[in-house]
């Protein structure tokens, strides 16, 4: 069976309304509203439904698109749709000349980890004591998110 995920570009001057969307990706209303504005936001549409929100900011100097925040309601998650979305963005930042994609994640976001390196992402780095700004702490498995672990992956660029 193929799935079928679209991905749509949210005009700016809606992006705050989906902010509950965003909240799935990243916990803290207080950050989100301080990017929410920031970049490209897409829905993800599958059959028809709008499930979830992906948000890209580019960093023309780099060549990079950072997926700074992915919301997936929890029925569409472990289906293969966010595998799916990274795909079509990188398609999508290819063919718009971008060299690499970036993402961070929680130390204790077991999931996510596996997931970013499944999709052919490496580590890259460690932004120290990120998430303890937010309020509350976030717990995830028993732990309590302290660092932002950093995964880049290469995209084809068309000189390649």
């Amino acid at each position: 069976m193929k799935m079928s995920i679209n991905l749509i570009e949210i005009d700016k001057d809606r992006h705050a309304s989906y902010l509950n969307l965003l909240l799935i990706g990243d916990e803290d209303e207080k950050v989100v509203k301080s990017y929410i504005n920031e970049g490209s936001l897409f829905t993800i549409v599958y059959e028809k439904k709008e499930i979830g929100v992906v948000q890209c900011l580019t960093d023309e100097g780099e060549s990079a698109v950072e997926v700074k925040n992915i919301g997936l309601k929890e029925a569409y998650r472990g289906k293969g749709i966010g595998s799916k979305v990274i795909k079509k963005l990188e398609v999508l930042y290819e063919r718009n000349q971008y060299s690499k994609m970036i993402v961070g994640t929680a130390d204790s976001s077991l999931e996510n980890i596996a997931f970013y390196k499944k999709a052919g992402f490496y580590q890259s780095g460690v932004k120290k004591n990120f998430f303890l700004q937010y309020a509350p702490p976030i717990y995830e498995n028993g732990l309590q998110a302290i660092d932002m672990i950093m995964f880049e992956k290469k995209l084809k660029s068309r000189s390649d």
